[in-house]
């Protein structure tokens, strides 16, 4: 059984920042990708960021160069740096974690209002 618990969401003003934390635990395996997505009124859920156990990070057009994506060692724990925010980026923010079999298990979301 896998749980993901997050933590972070908020209000905030444009250009304010916040910081989303997630931590998997339960069965974990080598060669996951931990990764954030979110989900607006109206509109589908989409990719913000992913970390790969392996390395790489890839990240939305929207949020690249605003957005860090990180782990801690463990990489039981993976973190959302989110910088100069703008309305557009309300949402839902959901943290994913997919094993190497594309198994894909979800957080249960946290909020993030970005308005003046």
């Amino acid at each position: 059984q896998v749980q993901l618990v997050e933590s972070g969401g908020g209000s905030v003003q444009p250009g304010g920042s916040l910081r989303l934390s997630c931590t998997v635990s339960g069965s974990i395996f080598s060669g996951n990708a931990l990764g954030w997505y979110r989900q607006a009124p109206g509109l589908q859920r989409e990719l913000v960021a992913v970390s790969f156990s392996t390395g790489p990070t890839k990240y939305a057009d929207s949020v690249q160069g605003r957005f860090t994506i990180s782990r801690d060692n463990a990489k039981t724990t993976v973190y959302l740096q989110m910088n100069s925010l703008k309305p557009e980026d309300t949402a839902v923010y959901y943290c994913n974690y997919r094993t190497f079999s594309m198994d894909d298990y979800w957080g249960q979301g946290t909020q993030v209002t970005v308005s003046s």
